[in-house]
Parts: structure tokens; C-alpha cells; sequence
């Protein structure tokens, strides 16, 4: 074995076939030079042989070419170094009894020195039989183990062999639930689809009367093809009853159809931040789908064409979690009692772009059903709608506020009193921050309503009567 430099010093490690080797204290660490022929382990140290004391062994450099050392077991001075399995270790004293390692060595043969101690490659035999012997138990332990399992798995209960439950029958889901409102609102919703893209709708009388955005029909408006599918799977031919662009909403009837189930309408003025809503449309064109949030916000000023839209377009909008993705728009945002109460439109999308459509970050934007309902009912007796203004032009004021740039002869701000450089900062009891915060309270209104304008810090209040006109269509 090869005898390594001296090093850093460290405690004697024993050799895990020793199991006798107790170290004493070390001799000091030297280098001790070694045959280019042979190599051997060296345990030298001050040595005086007694009876029945087990002899140490220790080599020499050899002479090149010679088999055997001149007298190996002729005493040595003392020296100062002892050497371990090939680790130099530092200090003086007695050694411990050596027992080598399970690796054979070739060492001379001692000449008698009475009674001799019993050899020690015995104990190499009885570890090797023990070693043997745990092979063996070990294997035998992990058939048995093996077979064990082996049964353990056959006889083990499995989920595979229990039946399955019995049918759930139930005819009905519970009331108030989002299984409840999705069976009731599903056969009403339907897809549309034109030669741009697809969106949704939901059915508002048995002839297959639809409401829709107006963004989603527009191209069919304008002279393109229009299909209404419905939940059952008919799909017909469909023309634009009217539309609203400044409130994005539209009027479709289908062509041949009859007894489709209409939706129930609720209402918009008594919903509450935080209460359950179910939105169900067409994202994607994955027909029927249906999602779930609550009602994130109210009176949340919303262009329908996003931040390039135009003023004309703001709509007072009800914002919610409930995912809504492309194709979702037209669709019907629905409370837990299965009425809807709002119409689906857009999304905040911040990575959507021209050419690449956003999906659903968890802001969606709903036109509130009140509104939606004055509209499509105007559209449907007269095919036009109507548009509720304050007879202003505004823009956002640095302070807060929508400044006044422009008063329209004969409206209805001119008749209450309102003046170019007025900054309209509340509207009834709502605040105005934006110049869109006071279109959309205007627009969510109907023609005829009187409110209550502050003007500045409320040094100034004035009462008007909103005006409507009819809404410009290209």
C-alpha cells in the first residue's frame, strides 16, 4: 500500500474490517522512503517481543531483484514515525494490536518464538462466512418480503373493484347555485358568427329576437353574413334589427326559428360589490361556456373600443372577476337568481394588441341591464335608439373634474345655467374625477331625467334636465 506524504494531522482512522485496532497515542509523521518494486505497509515503533504476544510485522526496502529481506524480524532502532493503512500520523507511544486488512499481504515467515499465537486469518474466514451467511438471509428475506407482497397486492382492497355510486337523478340543481343558474341560462344563450370573427348574444323572445354588442355585428351590418347558433345546435340566418354604437349594443332577429326559451331580465340599480354573478358566452368559440366571479365594481367609466376609443363610446359599467375572453362579448353577465344584469363587452387586456387578442386578467366589463334594456327596446319598436346628453363638450381637469371647453345652444346644461370653464365635479350624489366619469353618468340615465350638477368645490349647484337625440349610425 502506498505510503502517502505527511499531511495535515488528524485522528488514526480504523479499518472497518479491524475490529480489535484500538490507537494509542501516535508517533511523530515522517517520510519514509519505499521500494520502486514493492510497496508495503509499515507500522514502526520501539519493539521488544514477550511471550504470547502477537509479533508486528515490518519491511524494509528490499534490494532490486531480491525475493526475500535480509532477517525482517531483527529488532530496529526506535524510530518516529508510524504509518496507518497509508496515513502518516503524528506522535509517539505504544501501538495497538494491528490486525491487517481483508487485503492479502505477502509477509516473510517469523522463525519460532514459542508458543505461537492462533493465526489470524481465521477471523478473515469468519467474517467471510458471516458476510455469506447475512447474503444469504438477506436474500432469502427479500423473496419472502417479495412474496408477502406479492400476496398483500392480490388480496388488498382496490377503489377498481368498488362499484361505482348510483346515478345522481336529481332533476333540478339547487336553487342559488352556479349549476342552477348555468341549466336555466344556457338554452337561452347562443353564438353569433360573421365573417370576422364570433361572438355571443342570449335570446330576449321565442322567434329568436337577439341582444348582442354592436361590436359583434357590426361587419353583418355594414353588408356581411350573419349566423345565430343556438344551444341545441340549429344555426340560422340572421339580419341587424338596429344598434346602438355609443352604448355598443345591437338587436339581431334569426330567421325561421321558433320556441326558443328568452332569459329573464333583472336589474342594475340594486347590485352590490361583492355579490355572486355568472357570466356564459362563447370565448374562443367554445359555445356554452360558463364562468363565475362576483361583482368587482360599479359605475366604472369604460370606452367600449378600449383606451382608442372615442368619447361617444363610454359606457357606465359594471366590472367583475368572472372570466371573460374573446367571443364572450354579447353574452349575458347573470345574477344567482338566473336574471340577467348586465351584457358582457370588454376586458382590461394589457398585453392584447392589433394583432394579438388579449385574454382574461380577471377585469371584465359589463354594460348594466337597465340601460341595455331602455336601448334594445327603442331599437325593437323603432329600429333607433336614442342617445341621453347633457348638451356639453368636457375634458379631464388637472385638479379632478370635467371641465366645461364647450356649452351646445339650447341643451340642457345652457338651460341650467352651466358655463364654459365650469369644472362639474359631482352628478347627483356621484363623484366626477374624469371627463368619461361624466358621459358614462349621463349615459347610464334615460332622456328626461332631472339631476343635480356641483360645480367646483360646491360653491355652485345647478339642476338640469337631460335632452336626448338620436344616436348617428354609419
Amino acid at each position: 500500500m502506498t505510503e502517502n506524504s505527511p499531511g495535515p494531522q488528524e485522528p488514526p482512522r480504523q479499518d472497518p474490517q479491524d475490529a480489535y485496532w484500538r490507537p494509542q497515542e501516535p508517533a511523530r509523521q515522517e517520510q519514509q522512503p519505499q521500494s520502486d518494486d514493492t510497496t508495503q505497509e509499515v507500522v514502526q515503533e520501539q519493539w521488544q517481543p514477550q511471550p504470547h504476544q502477537e509479533a508486528q510485522r515490518e519491511t524494509s526496502p528490499e534490494s532490486p531483484g531480491t525475493d526475500t529481506p535480509a532477517d525482517p524480524w531483527a529488532p530496529q532502532q526506535p524510530q518516529h514515525q508510524q504509518v496507518l493503512f497509508g496515513s502518516a500520523v503524528g506522535g509517539q507511544g505504544q501501538a495497538g494490536v494491528y490486525v491487517p486488512p481483508s487485503t492479502t499481504h505477502t509477509y516473510p515467515t517469523p522463525p519460532p518464538m514459542g508458543p505461537a499465537s492462533p493465526p489470524r486469518r481465521a477471523s478473515g474466514l469468519v467474517a467471510g462466512v458471516a458476510v455469506l451467511a447475512l447474503l444469504v438471509g438477506g436474500g432469502a428475506g427479500a423473496l419472502g418480503g417479495y412474496l408477502v407482497a406479492d400476496n398483500n397486492a392480490s388480496s388488498a382492497p382496490s377503489a377498481l373493484d368498488v362499484p361505482p355510486p348510483a346515478a345522481n337523478v336529481s332533476a333540478q340543481a339547487p336553487d342559488g347555485t352556479i349549476e342552477a343558474v348555468a341549466n336555466k341560462l344556457l338554452p337561452s344563450v347562443v353564438q353569433l358568427r360573421t365573417q370576422s370573427g364570433e361572438g355571443s348574444g342570449f335570446v330576449i323572445r321565442q322567434d329568436g329576437l337577439v341582444v348582442t354588442n354592436n361590436h359583434v355585428i357590426e361587419q353583418a351590418a355594414n353588408g356581411g353574413t350573419l349566423k345565430v347558433v343556438f344551444q341545441d345546435g340549429q344555426t340560422a340566418d340572421a339580419t341587424v334589427v338596429g344598434r346602438d354604437p355609443s352604448s355598443d349594443l345591437a338587436v339581431v332577429q334569426a330567421k325561421g326559428v321558433s320556441g326558443k326559451t328568452p332569459v329573464v331580465l333583472g336589474r342594475s340599480d340594486d347590485l352590490k360589490v361583492g355579490q355572486a354573478v355568472v357570466a356564459i358566452g362563447s370565448p374562443f368559440e367554445l359555445s356554452g361556456t360558463v364562468t363565475s366571479g362576483i361583482v368587482s365594481s360599479l359605475h366604472r367609466p369604460t370606452r367600449a373600443g378600449g383606451d382608442n376609443g372615442s368619447e361617444a363610446t363610454v359606457m357606465d359599467a359594471i366590472q367583475t372577476d368572472a372570466a371573460i375572453n374573446p367571443g364572450n362579448s354579447g353574452g349575458p353577465l347573470v345574477n344567482m337568481a338566473g336574471q340577467v344584469v348586465g351584457i358582457n363587452s370588454a376586458i382590461y387586456s394589457p398585453n392584447s394588441s392589433s394583432r394579438q387578442q388579449g385574454g382574461s386578467v380577471g377585469i371584465g366589463f359589463a354594460i348594466p341591464i337597465d340601460q341595455a334594456r331602455r336601448t334594445a327596446d327603442e331599437i325593437v319598436k323603432t329600429g333607433k335608439a336614442t342617445q341621453t346628453v347633457l348638451g356639453v363638450s368636457v375634458q379631464t381637469d388637472q385638479n379632478g373634474g370635467a371641465r366645461v371647453s364647450q356649452v351646445v345652444p339650447g341643451g340642457a346644461a345652457e338651460a341650467a345655467g352651466v358655463a364654459v370653464g365650469d369644472v362639474v365635479t359631482k352628478l347627483n350624489d356621484r363623484r366626477i374625477e374624469t371627463s368619461d366619469a361624466l358621459v358614462a353618468a349621463v349615459r347610464s340615465l334615460a332622456p328626461g331625467d332631472k339631476v343635480t350638477l356641483t360645480i367646483g368645490n360646491g360653491s355652485k349647484t345647478v339642476t338640469a334636465t337631460l335632452g336626448g337625440q338620436p344616436v348617428p349610425v354609419n
